[in-house]
């Protein structure tokens, strides 16, 4: 059995990812592996004064980074296990170290009726579908699509006027030996919201399981 993200992509699109972007995208259960990044944000920025109050919102469930910074230390984690619901799930844990304060930005992905579900935060408030692609050079783009917000019985579709839409561009050079991310968040109306770039190494090490301290405090049946 592939990744999930061979199976939300298709498997002649994933086979035209660059091996070393197929091997960090195929953890999973049944690779057995787990990915753990560390590298640095060359920058981390925001959009105008008035972005500052939602990112302090998201920073709250660990959805968002409003601080400022560069050359910003950060880890990665990618680890595989299966929810309470039976899915299997991969972590994209990421930490940061800004002025001597730890930030993180928690995510868990699973596959649902053949897309790739994001869900945002420590409890898993928001659901982000994904469109995946492979670029000419055998990098991988991310973009999110519909959001949906969960909170106990409260279940509607995130007005896309009041968020953003993300892009997510991540490959690997061979010059450096380096994965290399550029993400920016947009909003239709607002524009730039948010964004990082940066590069980072990989390890693999075994796993069949993440961390507790991956996991979200609370795990969300609804996609």
């Amino acid at each position: 059995m592939s990744s999930m993200f061979a199976r939300a992509i298709g498997e002649q699109a994933f086979a035209r990812l660059h091996p070393m972007m197929q091997r960090r995208f195929g953890v999973g259960l049944e690779s057995g592996e787990a990915c753990i990044g560390r590298g640095v944000m060359t920058e981390i920025r925001r959009g105008p004064w008035w972005t500052v109050p939602f990112l302090q919102i998201g920073r709250l469930r660990n959805i968002l980074i409003p601080t400022l910074g560069r050359e910003v230390p950060f880890t990665i984690e990618n680890f595989p296990y299966r929810d309470p619901f039976g899915r299997e799930t991969v972590t994209f844990v990421r930490e940061y170290t800004i002025n001597g304060r730890a930030s993180r930005f928690d995510a868990t992905m699973i596959l649902s009726a053949g897309r790739i579900v994001d869900y945002l935060g420590t409890h898993q408030h928001l659901a982000v579908d994904l469109e995946l692609s492979v670029d000419d050079d055998g990098g991988l783009r991310l973009i999110s699509d519909a959001q949906r917000f969960y909170e106990g019985p409260v279940a509607f579709r995130f007005p896309m006027l009041f968020s953003g839409r993300a892009t997510l561009h991540e490959w690997y050079d061979d010059t450096d030996k380096c994965f290399h991310v550029d993400m920016q968040v947009h909003n239709h109306r607002f524009g730039f919201l948010f964004g990082y770039r940066g590069s980072f190494t990989c390890e693999w090490i075994p796993a069949s399981d993440a961390p507790e301290r991956l996991k979200p405090v609370r795990h969300e049946r609804r996609v």
